[in-house]
């Protein structure tokens, strides 16, 4: 509690939402699962907006950075180390999955289960709750359409999974039924301009 509210007392917060198509992804996730079969675990949604994550981080690397105010110090970080924000019995947690970037989609789904699991059932060690460089948060199938939200300070961004819905789009003068899901994510104002977001 005291650092969320700390978060929101010291970061000027911004939501940007953005509404994605994600008929073609799901499609291609759920080919992947099929032709690898089980031997190679299940890939899930999250482990391919992780992947999306390093990529964006490459062109915009200042979203992958801690910002200390106090010393006025911005550091940007090459290694991905992304939180995953988890709800447990305790309250929130937030697992690291380090070094995103140098990880397949599988070890990434992988970890993201174990880091999950660890923090659920209260074996997560110190080393595992602490370093992320960015943060994801995702509501997933709970609900909601947009949310808003809180940076991890002192990261300055964080990417906010909504539910997946199908919902009417316009494809080619036509209505057309589209898996679609709301990204809502919050950035620091003093590090990352609208623009980029």
């Amino acid at each position: 509690a005291q650092k969320m509210q700390d978060s929101k007392r010291r970061i000027p917060h911004y939501t940007y939402v953005e509404e994605v198509d994600v008929g073609e992804l799901e499609a291609v996730r759920a080919r992947l699962n099929t032709r690898s079969g089980p031997q190679r675990g299940h890939l899930t949604l999250l482990a391919l907006l992780i992947r999306a994550i390093v990529l964006a981080v490459r062109e915009f690397p200042q979203v992958n950075a801690r910002f200390d105010d106090e010393a006025g110090l911005l550091t940007l970080h090459d290694a991905v180390h992304v939180g995953i924000a988890t709800q447990t019995e305790a309250g929130l947690m937030v697992p690291v999955l380090r070094n995103a970037q140098a990880q397949d989609l599988w070890a990434s789904a992988a970890e993201v289960v174990r880091l999950s699991e660890a923090a659920r059932s209260g074996k997560a060690v110190r080393e595992e709750l602490t370093g992320s460089t960015i943060t994801l948060t995702s509501l997933g199938r709970l609900g909601g359409i947009v949310s808003t939200p809180v940076i991890n300070h002192p990261e300055v961004a964080i990417v906010g999974v909504n539910r997946i819905a199908m919902r009417p789009v316009i494809r080619d003068g036509a209505i057309v039924a589209r898996q679609m899901m709301n990204l809502s994510s919050s950035f620091d104002h003093r590090v990352v301009d609208g623009i980029d977001a």
